[in-house]
């Protein structure tokens, strides 16, 4: 028997509900919780000593469990005269003092100040169908006479699923007529709706809505409770609306992965936020593999703090390869934010426990274990905060990672992606504090490497004068690693660093070490324009580099930007590198389209385009080139095997590092034309 209503709009009608309660019979409708999972917000609310109106009975039996645990002064009004003849023959001889009355709440006869509470579930809901200015005057009416026959200091308590228009209307509304307005979330409402239900349906969150009436108030008073914690105060509706939201759709989420699988589709992500914050706190990725024989069913993998740009956790490849190696059919990897504080591991996982439950698949009983690297919640520290009128908000951190410590530039609009890296060592002096040093031989960006293979092999090439030093110039400085890094490993080369933002500069020297001198210059300008001068002026380099990022993070191409491409720049650099020289960039694009395109536009300009794709990533180095001797696969490799184990030497003879930074033969077997 269908008892749900065809159409929103029948919610208001009072033949509906007439209908309604007929088919319905003896059975109590509790569509908003029963007694057990609201008892301890409505014993936090009200008192049994407060004087109740129950708004809309119908024949819930909560007026009346309310009434056998204490409260006697309970007056119940209806709209349906059915369902108060029925409230009535069911109290009449066990609840004596409980009154009944056929009454619309939205013109009451009471006479003012008559109540002390004003209780109402699901009643707002049925009123407010729709958003329409129709609607919306039945309900202000609907408040004016709440309002009106409430006392000063007396409480609103209304149970609704607070869809977005009537929470608009309520965080507008409320505190206009000096009302404090306080909502929490019914985790225990919607915990026993989930255990209630067998036939698949959606479990909606359910919120307790608390307004306090006062004769004026000098600001309006907003707050946000998940449960029994600790309530959050917002600064503006906007933030408390927005607090309701993410529930709201934390909920369809949790839904539909306890209802199916998502193997074979893309990952889930949310974002979880405390009540009072605009930033979120962890996010969360949901992964799901087919069963199989000797796999869990779902665990939850705790990412330490700084781990979360390495590509294992930071892209969806990665997050399956942790998936695969983990063995379960279902992991939630976890990140946890920057400019938040984590204390403990155990501490996060007691946080996470109700998240990790209601990303859980329907049916699970056993006990969900939590996975991470170590035993540690990780350690981060923010070294500086600042803005650029061109990246945006960035930080300076420091984060401990496999038992080093790494210095970051992170820009925010991008905060999964390192901008650049150091290794800090920490120098001992005797009878002195230690101190950091940057260790110039570290490369973070793998791809850094690869460029540092091209700019080996185009200065290396003999010259028909001694002692003349090779020049270099590399469009995007950053936080200057990879300039430092040729700087210190290529003593043979002048480096010339182009970097549009100067704050980038100052940070490179004030947190990176970069030092310039006679064979390390950069200039602040638009690498672009730069190029054209250079051109202009006949100036020449045997390498030149671009590792510059778009802004533009919508686009299926992130590395360079599709200026950096285009057929007159290409011919630019074509000149400026010569016959003998290399131009490398770093390609990161997610769409093939659009790197065919990117690799064709190359080929159209230079003799010779070579390809490098780094294993784990996405970056892609191509090396360009005017000269024959680059015509074949066998070329290139003769050449590059050449500079690879040249590098390799250069690195130890300037005592960067004891190891060979290069594995050639791997490198060489995965260079394409």
């Amino acid at each position: 028997m269908n008892l749900l209503p065809r159409s929103r709009e029948e919610f208001a009608q009072t033949d509906y509900w007439n209908e309604f309660f007929k088919k319905r019979g003896e059975k109590a409708f509790e569509w908003y919780g029963e007694y057990l999972e609201l008892c301890d917000q409505i014993h936090k609310y009200i008192k049994p000593a407060d004087k109740i109106l129950m708004l809309g009975c119908g024949n819930s039996k909560l007026s009346m469990d309310m009434y056998d645990t204490g409260f006697r002064e309970i007056t119940n009004i209806d709209i349906s005269p059915v369902a108060i003849k029925k409230m009535i023959d069911i109290n009449a001889k066990t609840r004596p003092d409980m009154k009944f009355l056929q009454m619309d709440a939205t013109a009451m006869t009471f006479s003012d100040e008559s109540f002390s509470v004003a209780l109402d579930k699901g009643t707002l809901d049925a009123l407010f169908v729709d958003d329409n200015a129709e609607t919306q005057a039945i309900v202000e009416r609907y408040f004016k006479e709440i309002l009106r026959t409430m006392r000063n200091g007396g409480r609103y308590v209304g149970i609704s699923l607070l869809q977005e228009h009537i929470i608009n209307f309520l965080a507008d509304f409320l505190p206009k007529n000096n009302c404090m307005l306080r909502i929490v979330h019914c985790v225990d409402v919607e915990r026993a709706n989930k255990e209630k239900n067998t036939d698949d349906s959606l479990s909606l969150p359910v919120f307790v809505v608390v307004a306090t009436k006062f004769k004026s108030l000098p600001m309006a008073i907003l707050e946000f409770g998940l449960g029994n914690d600790k309530m959050q105060r917002c600064q503006s509706s906007t933030e408390l609306i927005n607090a309701v939201k993410s529930v709201q759709k934390a909920a369809l989420v949790c839904n539909g992965l306890a209802r199916s699988s998502i193997a074979g589709h893309n990952e889930v992500t949310l974002d979880l936020f405390r009540a009072s914050e605009e930033a979120p706190r962890y996010t969360i990725h949901i992964i799901d593999q087919p069963p199989a024989r000797g796999i869990g069913k779902y665990a939850a993998f705790i990412v330490p703090q700084g781990r979360e740009i390495e590509w294992l956790f930071a892209t969806p490849a990665g997050r399956r390869k942790l998936q695969a190696s983990a063995k379960y059919q279902r992991l939630a990897v976890v990140t946890l934010h920057r400019d938040q504080i984590y204390s403990t591991l155990d501490e996060v996982k007691v946080e996470l426990a109700s998240s990790i439950s209601n990303l859980a698949p329907a049916g699970l009983t056993e006990q969900i274990p939590y996975l991470s690297l170590g035993s540690e919640v990780g350690h981060r520290e923010t070294l500086i905060s600042g803005f650029s009128k061109i990246s945006g908000e960035f930080r300076i951190e420091e984060v401990e990672a496999d038992g080093k410590t790494l210095r970051r530039l992170i820009f925010l609009n991008n905060q999964f992606v390192v901008q650049s890296e150091a290794l800090i060592k920490t120098i001992k002096i005797k009878g002195k504090k230690n101190r950091k040093k940057i260790d110039f031989g570290y490369l973070a960006c793998q791809h850094h490497l690869f460029m540092s293979v091209g700019v080996q092999l185009a200065t290396s090439i003999q010259s028909p004068k001694k002692d003349v030093q090779k020049d270099v110039l590399v469009i995007g400085l950053g936080g200057g690693g990879l300039c430092s890094f040729l700087h210190a490993a290529l003593p043979q080369t002048r480096v010339t660093a182009v970097e549009i933002d100067p704050i980038m500069l100052e940070i490179a020297e004030q947190y990176f070490e970069l030092k310039q001198d006679n064979r390390f210059h950069v200039v602040i300008d638009d690498g672009l324009a730069f190029v054209e001068r250079c051109r202009n002026e006949d100036l020449h380099f045997d390498a030149v580099l671009f590792d510059v990022d778009s802004k533009d993070l919508s686009l299926g191409m992130s590395c360079p930007p599709q200026s950096f491409l285009a057929n007159e720049i290409l011919q630019h650099i074509k000149e400026i590198i010569g016959p003998k020289g290399l131009f490398m960039l770093n390609l990161v694009c997610r769409d093939e389209t659009l790197r065919a395109e990117a690799v064709a536009k190359l080929q159209q300009v230079f003799a010779s385009v070579c390809c490098y794709k780094l294993d784990e990533d996405i970056n892609e180095v191509v090396y360009c080139a005017n000269d024959d001797k680059y015509k074949t696969i066998e070329q290139w490799k003769k050449q590059m095997g050449s500079a690879g184990r040249g590098l390799n030497s250069a690195i130890m003879d300037q005592k960067l590092s004891n190891d060979e930074a290069l594995d050639v033969a791997e490198f060489l077997s995965e260079l394409k034309i």
